[in-house]
């Protein structure tokens, strides 16, 4: 059985955690649950901790992360942490301005978790203000993991997002004096969604606006087909309880929308659902989309790729390519919001 966190607790969550899918670090750092991360921990909390606590003082302009692997911690200069995480999270094909609109969207929410950290200590992180664990933090990739991904271009890819780091640095977005909750994500489905819809919450700035360009993205629809077995199967397994029509065509009735494409609420069987639940379901790209059945199988289309709140990274890149710099590109996706020094 699965069970569905509440969207209040899910929003609550998202103030310190990861604020996208990592769509390419997942390759090398991989997605553990909690609980495996937590069972990884266990037996490096108690020689670790204690020489491992330090105060904000002594890291002034630094990131303390836990690498889980070893369970050791780690002073990194805020700028290599930055390249790390913008070459974990974004293309390094893209143009610089994006990248240079990801890598303030990275300071932001390090500085976010860092004061969190600060303010209140998670005994599992062992001083740290976070982990390189990118099922629960901003993925970040250490030097030698930007070496594995990129290969042969390794030192053309590095020194293009260290150069874009570098202009902006010193950056982050804030709104009412706090940095913000910097969510990203791959691709909206033309439109990008709001944090009430996504996590149940309002956000002032994490509002819909237009993405139009992320229709044209590569992979933006995607078809996945699976045979009633495998329909039943899934969606048994994730809703304990759930009744389905001995026709499968009756499975999947009515269906809500939000202005954005995402499914709000959609009846499956004898249960409401929301677009996000389902999505979890059955691993779709996102929950922006349509399910069809016909001749034994059922057809689910998505659009997009991510939850759709905040900034769309093709979105930015296609800004980028008409020629918008990193401000305009954070102004338009985080209205409201400001972009100033780090205090």
């Amino acid at each position: 059985m699965k069970s569905y966190i509440s969207a209040a607790l899910v929003f609550a969550a998202l103030l310190v955690t990861v604020p996208s899918i990592p769509m390419f670090a997942a390759g090398i750092s991989g997605k553990d649950t909690a609980a495996e991360q937590t069972a990884a921990l266990t037996d490096t909390k108690q020689t670790e901790t204690s020489e491992n606590k330090s105060t904000a003082e002594e890291y002034s302009g630094s990131y303390i992360v836990l690498d889980i692997t070893t369970g050791k911690t780690e002073e990194i200069s805020a700028e290599d942490y930055i390249v790390g995480a913008v070459c974990a999270e974004m293309p390094a094909t893209f143009e610089k301005e994006a990248l240079k609109a990801q890598a303030v969207a990275a300071h932001t929410y390090a500085e976010r978790q860092k004061a969190k950290a600060l303010a209140s200590p998670d005994p599992e992180l062992c001083g740290a203000y976070f982990s390189n664990d990118s099922a629960k933090y901003q993925a970040f990739f250490t030097k030698n993991q930007a070496k594995q991904y990129y290969g042969d271009n390794y030192e053309q890819y590095i020194k293009k997002i260290r150069e874009a780091v570098n202009e902006v640095k010193d950056e982050i977005i804030v709104y009412n004096d706090e940095p913000i909750i910097a969510a990203f994500h791959s691709m909206s489905a033309g439109k990008t969604e709001s944090a009430e819809n996504v996590w149940g919450n309002k956000v002032e700035y994490l509002v819909p606006v237009d993405s139009e360009a992320d229709s044209s993205a590569p992979k933006f629809l995607e078809e996945c087909e699976f045979t009633e077995d495998e329909m039943r199967t899934k969606l048994e397994s994730a809703f304990e309880g759930i009744k389905l029509d001995s026709d499968p065509e009756k499975w999947f009735g009515d269906i809500e929308k939000s202005d954005s494409l995402t499914v709000l609420t959609i009846k499956v069987g004898d249960k409401t659902l929301t677009g996000q639940e389902i999505r979890a379901a059955l691993s779709l790209r996102s929950a922006a989309f349509d399910v069809s059945y016909d001749s034994g199988s059922f057809k689910v289309t998505t659009r997009g790729y991510g939850h759709a709140v905040g900034m769309s990274q093709y979105g930015a890149n296609a800004m980028a390519e008409k020629g918008c710099d990193y401000k305009e590109i954070l102004e338009h996706y985080y209205p409201e919001t400001s972009i100033e020094k780090v205090k």
